[in-house]
């Protein structure tokens, strides 16, 4: 494949005309196939005809997760059965499993843009992919496997897991590029440095990692153990999966969303009101080249701002920035907003702990209690009680100056905290409600 930033450089006017036009389509046909949505629409008076510029899009009635569980499994899909050639699904951890569909097509279009995003990324035809992302139902291994070969590069499907050996690949077969989540890639160089190798001396130049809410000195921390530049991909698997947008190598400066595909718009979480740009808020997305399983104004619960200004990659679609958390990840202690990333991001100003962190939340009487237990680094570690106290209670002071909530800090020792494989399982919410 020769790589054509063609649609990513569109003019605003142009780029315009090509949602509207798909967007039309799109309507149409959901309306004629999904009853959820025809009857979503009636209930809110509004019929795809009166979609007549992009700005009508707040007109349409929002989708939900709980949406696609109540339709589970099928009950979205938009085409029969016979034409969907690819089944993914989530974990269903906190209930029934959301289920979606591609067609032969769906699959070609995720594959393009998936190369679109490692090229966005840094990769090229010539170099070699190392997907660590987890393959199965999990949209992220197949996702950026199928992006890979449609760019032309050479693609290692090891995919999470048996860590020790995948060090050994990256020193024999020599890959540039690793995709995977970005907690898995510190256990990565952690393995790695048990086994003796120097992540550094490894042949990777750019790193593309998602799936997980990440801070900006979790990216620092990462290309500094690994010598790579770490670059931030998103996607999730209600609008496609992995490749709705990524920050461009020369940048790193906000993920650029391929608007000919997907539209997106920034809501007030709690009002649904539509937010101008650069103004946070919940991120909605709404699907338009999908067959199998188009989706009208998904609330993704992630929260994030969107940029319109120029980027230096020459790319003129608008930018999201960095994801700061997701609203079901979002805690609420004795009034006060927390998100895991806030939390991470004073820890790794701190140079005594290491990047392995859980909030721990319970409920005494009436109020709530936030326990953080974080590994003390290798270096730090020391049996003197009063020391480690006294980190304790920096990291304590730290969190409630930048965040205004009381917090418990409990040291734990290095690789106390269970290493995930794929996603990090950062909250533990004990309270009963």
């Amino acid at each position: 494949m020769i790589y054509d930033m063609e649609f990513e450089t569109l003019p605003r006017e142009a780029l315009v005309a090509i949602q509207l036009q798909r967007l039309q389509t799109t309507l149409e046909r959901v309306y004629a196939t999904v009853p959820f949505y025809r009857k979503k629409f009636q209930e809110a008076g509004v019929k795809p005809s009166d979609i007549q510029r992009l700005d009508d899009l707040k007109k349409l009635p929002f989708t939900t997760k709980q949406d696609l569980r109540d339709n589970y499994p099928f009950g979205m899909f938009a085409v029969p059965m016979d034409n969907v050639v690819r089944i993914h699904a989530s974990s269903g951890t906190t209930g029934k499993p959301t289920v979606v569909g591609y067609t032969a097509r769906d699959i070609n279009t995720w594959a393009s843009l998936m190369a679109r995003a490692l090229a966005a990324g840094g990769a090229t035809r010539g170099d070699i992919i190392h997907n660590a992302y987890g393959y199965g139902l999990f949209t992220g291994g197949l996702g950026v496997h199928y992006g890979a070969e449609k760019l032309g590069a050479s693609v290692i499907p090891v995919s999470g897991g048996n860590t020790k050996r995948q060090i050994v690949i990256m020193k024999d077969f020599g890959p540039t590029i690793l995709t995977a989540t970005p907690s898995y890639t510190l256990h990565l160089t952690e393995v790695a440095e048990e086994l003796g190798v120097d992540f550094r001396d490894l042949s990777f130049k750019f790193g593309i990692f998602g799936a997980e809410p990440w801070s900006e000195k979790m990216r620092g921390e990462i290309e500094k153990k690994t010598g790579m530049t770490a670059v931030d991909i998103y996607g999730l698997s209600e609008v496609m999966g992995p490749g709705v947008a990524i920050e461009c190598h020369e940048a790193k400066k906000g993920l650029h969303v391929f608007e000919d595909h997907f539209i997106p718009e920034i809501i007030n979480p709690d009002t649904g009101e539509v937010m101008p740009y650069g103004e946070p808020g919940e991120l909605v997305f709404t699907t338009i080249t999908k067959e199998a399983f188009p989706i009208i104004r998904y609330r993704t619960r992630d929260i994030t701002s969107l940029n319109p200004e120029p980027c230096i990659c020459g790319r003129s679609m608008l930018r999201m920035n960095r994801v700061s958390g997701r609203t079901d990840d979002m805690l609420i202690i004795r009034g006060v907003n927390v998100f895991p990333s806030q939390i991470e991001s004073v820890l790794m100003e701190m140079e005594e702990v290491e990047p392995h962190y859980q909030l721990i939340v319970d409920r005494e009487g009436n109020l709530d209690k936030l326990t953080v237990k974080v590994e003390l680094g290798e270096k730090a570690f020391t049996d003197e009680v009063k020391g480690l106290q006294s980190i304790e209670q920096k990291i304590s002071k730290n969190i409630k100056d930048y965040l205004g909530v009381s917090a418990k800090v409990k040291l734990v020792e290095p690789k106390a905290i269970a290493r995930s494989e794929g996603k990090a399982v950062r909250v533990i919410d004990n309270r009963k409600f």
